[in-house]
């Protein structure tokens, strides 16, 4: 079974007030816990005059998974916001809900909402995109069967990365390993088994 999981596309910056409180959410894609704490400390260095800085993370490779209230009262804060994160199975990204007080309080339902805001709007503003692992592959075949092969790639939704035009057309694409038998047993039949596929390495790739 082949990897595969959600993520943030992008970094994004989203601001909202509620009752008297400025709000901002920060979230960037992150690949390991070092990266998360890396931006949260930047995030942190830029609002080091805010309330609070309230933050969560995790990372599919490593399964950590961070949150923090940050002095909020306890649950109403970290755990909103991380939340959100889970319920929509996304990983590897980094979420600061920055909070500067208004004056007027919210109560422990109205903190919890507004946290969980942050970390829905943040991730809308971003965008959701599917980390895939795929397989890097390569054929080596003769000229004519060329055109034949690319639609065959075509038809098939698969990638093609690069190729080589020597004494015989080097392909190289990406496909999924689920869709790899369907495609060696039709230029199987296409060239007359004369063609084979090799798998050069299995990679991680998002869209």
């Amino acid at each position: 079974m082949s990897v595969s999981y959600s993520l943030p596309l992008a970094a994004a910056r989203v601001e909202f007030t509620e009752k008297k409180s400025r709000f901002i959410g920060s979230i960037k894609p992150v690949a390991s816990e070092e990266e998360a704490l890396g931006f949260l400390r930047l995030i942190c260095e830029e609002h080091r005059e805010a309330t609070h800085n309230v933050y969560a993370y995790r990372i599919f490779r490593t399964g950590a998974c961070r949150h923090s209230d940050d002095g909020e009262p306890s649950g109403t804060a970290g755990m909103p916001l991380l939340d959100v994160f889970i319920k929509h199975e996304i990983y590897d990204f980094c979420c600061v809900a920055t909070r500067y007080f208004g004056g007027v309080k919210l109560g422990a339902g109205g903190l919890v909402r507004a946290y969980a805001r942050c970390g829905a709007v943040a991730i809308e503003t971003a965008g959701v995109g599917v980390m895939r692992e795929m397989a890097l592959c390569a054929t080596e075949l003769p000229y004519n069967f060329y055109e034949q092969t690319k639609k065959i790639l075509s038809a098939g939704g698969i990638q093609i990365s690069s190729e080589d035009f020597g004494a015989k057309v080097g392909i190289q694409f990406l496909i999924t390993e689920e869709s790899l038998p369907n495609l060696i047993s039709k230029l199987q039949e296409l060239t007359a088994g004369t063609v084979e596929i090799q798998l050069i390495e299995r990679i991680l790739t998002a869209g």
